[in-house]
């Protein structure tokens, strides 16, 4: 393992059943990276995420994050990661302040530290006129800022991202993406997963691509384009994962509604 990396997996497999889900992931993670994660359904991201946050255990082979082994029952490492889910799950009767102040002390964060950032990062998110308000309330977009400002909030080392642009308006996704890049310039390893390929291709200093378990390309834009005669980065996935019909099916579905 790399003594540098941040995020070191050794051989990783997960299986579903007696299906492997992770095939033999091999990956090694430095500080200060966006590393993109990308790959169809089913391929095996979100499982390889919750392997990273400590939601499965049963997995083979090695994982470190910062350099110790997340099987050996000490959950510190956890407190350094910040965590925006697909489609996370909020406690819609409380207010926004209200979980903000709860998922600050989670954290153990100091309540004037947790009001401080809280209100500034909401403000500037544009949403501090509903932070009283139940989230129950909250639009799609206001609920996924919300999700962005609490696994943000204990400033953490490791950010672990999961189609984190779901809902938000565009001016809401340049200052996210421009978080990104500055959190990056300033040691923290992103980890973000997406299948919006054009913002992967933007904010990527690695891509990593996966496929039926396992990892088929490893690098940044430019060298995945030496891999594909492709030049976008949607072009370099359809070809590398085999998928070619998306012309036929489109034609097909045209077709079925003329019918």
């Amino acid at each position: 393992m790399n003594k540098n990396a941040v995020i070191s997996i050794s051989n990783l497999k997960m299986k579903y059943s007696e299906e492997y889900v992770l095939k033999g992931i091999d990956l090694q993670i430095s500080p200060g990276q966006i590393i993109s994660y990308i790959g169809p359904n089913g391929a095996g991201k979100t499982t390889t995420i919750k392997v990273l946050l400590g939601m499965i255990d049963d997995f083979e082979g090695k994982v470190e994050i910062f350099g110790q082994e997340i099987t050996g029952g000490d959950i510190e490492y956890k407190k350094k990661i910040g965590y925006v889910p697909e489609g996370g799950q909020l406690y819609e009767t409380l207010t926004g302040q209200e979980y903000i102040e709860f998922i600050g002390k989670i954290y153990g964060l100091e309540d004037n530290v947790v009001s401080s950032r809280g209100q500034k990062m909401v403000e500037l998110f544009g949403f501090d006129k509903a932070l009283n308000d139940r989230i129950s309330s909250y639009s799609k977009g206001m609920k996924q800022k919300l999700l962005i400002v609490t696994a943000l909030i204990h400033n953490p080392e490791i950010i672990i991202l999961d189609e984190p642009l779901n809902g938000l308006d565009a001016n809401s996704v340049l200052v996210f993406k421009e978080v990104l890049s500055k959190l990056a310039k300033a040691g923290k390893t992103i980890f973000y997963s997406s299948h919006l390929m054009d913002v992967v291709e933007k904010i990527s200093n690695r891509i990593v691509l996966i496929f039926e378990g396992k990892i088929i390309a490893d690098g940044t834009f430019e060298e995945l384009q030496k891999l594909s005669e492709k030049g976008s980065l949607e072009g370099i996935f359809n070809e590398l994962t085999g998928f070619h019909e998306h012309e036929q099916i489109a034609e097909k579905i045209i077709a079925a509604l003329e019918n």
